[in-house]
């Protein structure tokens, strides 16, 4: 970016909630207690798996990896929203792009994380008797690194670029976070290349993790529906019912705000509310459903 650029625009205005401004310090009060809520309920998860050596399992191990995830994910955007109730509503040029990357990664490598669950409960259920030789450490460790390794990558191809083009117009971003089609629409110049080439990286990173998910999960089902007695069914979706949950929601939620900021007939506030509803939803309820039903996690407690 030139000096030019950088003069005119040290910094963006984060719009926030505009229509509930006057309820600024009741939303604060609100979204902080879902705040503590969601990263303790985390946290607690990440301590649990830590100290309980009966939680020391591939699959405990992953969760162990969401948790972590989940703490990071709320961490880059919740803080500054809060601050933005208060009326602290700027935020650095690169303090923007750096929220931006960090949010397009976690979200990444959550969607990349999911499916490599779903691996490991599919090994469980369809080859259970391989499970311990096909899902050791060294697997696990190989797995999630190359999670986070991709998660950590994928943005650096649309953030950079995104970074050095020049904001000579507006620069009130119409979101509670940095989001990149929002920054985007503030771009002078041209930018349908930039934008085209994100949907297009963005449309890979979530519908092919998307796609063997549901793969792997159409194997499960039908693996389950196999076994001959209705004990051994019930044991085999308890092992998956947890993942499937946390999938289910995953899933839903994405697309709900997905469809939900692209009707156009849903107010800007609306659209601003239902991302950031999105950005507690997962997070918080993951911990929740796995504490519920996992008897392992219930046990530690």
């Amino acid at each position: 970016m030139s000096r030019t650029n950088s003069t005119l625009h040290s910094e963006f205005i984060i719009a926030g909630l505009p229509i509930l401004q006057e309820q600024g310090t009741a939303l604060f009060i609100f979204f902080l207690i879902l705040f503590l809520a969601t990263f303790l309920g985390n946290l607690l998860i990440v301590v649990l798996i830590s100290l309980d050596h009966r939680l020391h399992m591939p699959m405990y191990f992953f969760l162990w990896n969401l948790a972590v995830l989940d703490i990071l994910l709320t961490s880059t955007i919740i803080p500054k929203m809060l601050a933005g109730l208060l009326g602290h509503k700027s935020i650095s040029f690169s303090g923007c792009f750096v929220q931006m990357y960090f949010l397009i990664s976690f979200t990444a490598v959550e969607g990349f994380l999911v499916a490599a669950m779903a691996y490991d409960r599919y090994i469980a259920v369809v080859k259970p008797l391989n499970y311990n030789t096909i899902i050791n450490t060294k697997v696990c460790i190989t797995m999630t690194s190359t999670v986070w390794v991709l998660g950590f990558f994928v943005p650096i191809l649309s953030v950079a670029p995104a970074s050095t083009l020049p904001f000579c117009g507006s620069n009130l971003i119409l979101h509670i976070v940095c989001d990149y089609p929002t920054v985007m629409l503030l771009a002078s110049g041209d930018v349908t290349v930039q934008v085209n080439f994100t949907l297009i990286m963005a449309m890979i990173a979530i519908y092919v993790p998307f796609l063997y998910v549901l793969w792997t999960y159409c194997r499960i089902i039908a693996s389950i529906m196999r076994l001959k007695t209705v004990e051994s069914r019930k044991k085999a979706f308890s092992m998956c019912s947890s993942h499937m949950t946390v999938v289910f929601l995953y899933y839903v939620s994405n697309s709900v705000v997905y469809i939900g900021l692209r009707v156009e007939s849903i107010p800007s506030d609306g659209r601003i509310f239902i991302g950031a509803v999105y950005y507690f939803l997962t997070p918080l309820f993951n911990p929740i459903i796995y504490c519920l039903r996992n008897e392992k996690i219930k046990l530690a407690l």
